[in-house]
C-alpha cells in the first residue's frame, strides 16, 4: 500500500502520541516519531513494523525544549522522508503546583515544555511547510485552556491556552496551503494523567479518545473537543459558567 503521506509526531514515546502512530499508521501513513526515551521509541516502531509491514517509520531522540535540536531533527526527518506532510505537536508535561508554594521549578519546567517547546516546534514546522507550499499542523491543547484553572493546574493550563493562541494566530494569517487545527482532549486516560483516579467521570480510554482525536485531524478542523460527547457541550459552559463554578471543574 503506498504512503499516504508522512506525519511527524512529538512525545511519541507513551500515551497520546504512541496511541496517535498506532493509528494514523493504520490509516495508511509514514511516521516521524521524536522523544526523549528511544527505548519506547524502538518497541513501538517494531510493533508498528509487525502490524504494517509497509509503512516507513523514522524515529529521533528529542528534547522539545533543547531549540536547536528541534530545528535540527525536523530537517532531518523531513529530508530522510522527502516530506513532512503533517506535524503533530503532542510533546507535554502535566507537572504543577499552587503558585507560591515552592515549586516554581515544576511549574518552568511545564511551562518551557508545553508552550516554549510548541514555540519551537511551531516555528520548525512551519519553515517546512513555507517552503513546501503545503503541510497541516496540528497543536495538541486541551480542555483546561479554555478557562484558568487552580492550584496544580494554573500554569498546565495556562500553557494550553497559549498552544491554542499559537494556533488561532497562524490560521488568521492564512498561510498558502497550511492548515492549522487545534484538539483540544477531555479526560483520556494516559500515563500523564495515571494518577487520577480510574472512575474519574467521563474519562475514556487512550484508544477510544485518540481514535476521537485522529478523526478530528483528519478532517482537519480547527478545533475540536474530543471526544466530542461531552466535552463539546462542556466547552460552551466553561467559557460562559461564572469562575465559581468553573472552579469544581479543576
Amino acid at each position: 500500500m503506498s504512503s499516504k503521506g508522512t506525519i511527524l509526531i512529538t512525545g511519541a514515546s507513551s500515551g497520546l502520541g504512541e496511541e496517535m502512530a498506532r493509528q494514523f499508521a493504520a490509516l495508511g501513513y509514514d511516521l516521524a516519531l521524536c522523544a526523549r526515551r528511544t527505548d519506547r521509541l524502538e518497541l513501538l516502531a517494531k510493533g508498528i513494523g509487525a502490524a504494517h509491514p509497509d509503512r516507513t517509520v523514522a524515529l529521533r531522540a528529542l528534547d522539545v525544549t533543547d531549540d536547536t535540536a528541534v530545528f535540527r531533527v525536523f530537517r532531518e526527518l523531513a529530508a530522510e522522508l522527502g516530506t513532512i506532510d503533517r506535524v503533530v505537536v503532542n510533546a507535554g508535561l502535566g507537572k504543577g503546583a499552587p503558585l507560591g508554594t515552592g515549586r516554581y521549578d515544576a511549574n518552568k519546567q511545564t511551562a518551557m515544555t508545553n508552550f516554549i517547546g510548541a514555540l519551537a516546534q511551531s516555528e520548525a514546522a512551519m519553515e517546512l511547510f513555507r517552503e513546501q507550499g503545503h503541510g497541516h499542523l496540528v497543536m495538541v491543547s486541551s480542555m483546561s485552556a479554555l478557562r484558568g484553572m487552580r492550584k496544580s493546574m494554573t500554569t498546565y493550563a495556562a500553557t494550553k491556552a497559549g498552544v491554542a493562541s499559537l494556533a488561532e494566530g497562524l490560521r488568521s494569517e492564512r498561510v498558502k496551503g497550511v492548515d492549522v487545527s487545534v484538539v483540544y482532549p477531555g479526560y483520556i486516560r494516559s500515563e500523564m494523567n495515571e494518577h487520577v483516579q480510574q472512575r474519574t467521570k467521563f474519562m475514556v480510554d487512550t484508544e477510544t479518545g485518540v481514535r476521537a482525536m485522529v478523526e478530528a485531524i483528519e478532517k482537519r478542523k480547527p478545533k475540536a473537543f474530543v471526544p466530542a460527547w461531552p466535552w463539546v457541550p462542556i466547552s460552551v459552559l466553561m467559557r460562559t459558567l461564572p469562575l465559581s463554578v468553573v472552579r469544581k471543574l479543576s
